[in-house]
């Protein structure tokens, strides 16, 4: 499979601008033979926007934004994965969301971020409440998680533990926490021998400033693709093959012992 990954600035001149910006890297990515386009966290509005104006921009996964998504999608030929707002049907704040569409226009997966950072999203989101189903897609096993997920190992385990091939990661990660996109999600791959996708914004949003690094990480960890800080897209070739080649060299999946880890799946309130 072949996919690609736009790493930006967040835009802040609307979703009607967001949609036109996607279509010009859908177009790159479909030119470049990619199967797979994916944004950063909460793309279609941009991610320190504060609570009033999430809420204002917040739609259902099936709503007008995503189906000019799915126009997209279907006239280049290609998936997409993108961040949005999602409204809560029951009243609530928004759930910070991804999804993905493939080449038929069809949503095939979604997830609501379930670890939330920090200030910034709990004043604007509520927390999903279970990881993603693992989905086939193109003869792959897919997992989502959005920024802050990638962050604690047990996620990336379980999900390697329900059979996923590859993590796709939009994140809103900034300076100065660059050491997540270099060291955290390369050692989720590598720990995991799976593929993990890290698409980040680059520039300023606020009093945010975006680090980018956006990248491609194998099942060994090495990078297949990296950005730099600026924008732009990275393209990278996978091979599912590499997977199970890695896990029978490594093999931390195997020799891993459950039984002493209880205490991973337990719920604690004094830490």
């Amino acid at each position: 499979m072949k996919i690609a990954c736009m790493q930006i600035a967040p835009a802040s001149s609307g979703v009607a601008h967001c949609l036109e910006q996607l279509d010009g890297y859908a177009a790159q990515a479909r030119s470049a033979g990619c199967d797979l386009l994916v944004t950063p966290e909460m793309y279609l509005t941009g991610y320190n926007i504060g609570a009033a104006r999430v809420l204002e921009l917040a739609q259902p996964a099936d709503g007008p934004d995503a189906a000019q998504v799915a126009d997209i999608a279907r006239r280049h030929g290609l998936a997409i994965l993108y961040g949005y707002p999602q409204a809560d049907p029951r009243g609530g704040a928004p759930f910070n969301a991804v999804q993905m569409i493939d080449a038929a226009g069809a949503r095939i997966a979604h997830y609501r971020k379930t670890h939330l950072y920090g200030d910034v999203d709990r004043a604007q989101f509520q927390a999903g409440h279970a990881r993603a189903p693992v989905v086939a897609w193109n003869g792959w096993r897919i997992a989502l998680a959005i920024c802050y997920d990638i962050e604690f190992p047990e996620l990336t385990r379980a999900y390697a533990l329900d059979g996923a091939d590859l993590v796709l990661t939009p994140t809103a990660n900034m300076i100065p926490y660059d050491s997540v996109a270099t060291r955290l999600v390369p050692a989720r791959a590598e720990e995991n021998g799976l593929f993990v996708v890290y698409a980040n914004y680059c520039g300023s949003e606020g009093d945010f400033d975006y680090c980018g690094l956006s990248c491609v990480c194998a099942p060994d960890g090495r990078d297949v693709a990296r950005a730099g800080r600026g924008p732009g897209l990275i393209v990278a070739d996978l091979d599912r093959a590499e997977i199970a080649r890695t896990r029978q060299a490594v093999r931390y999946l195997h020799d891993r012992r459950p039984e002493i880890y209880t205490k991973i799946g337990t719920a604690r309130d004094d830490i």
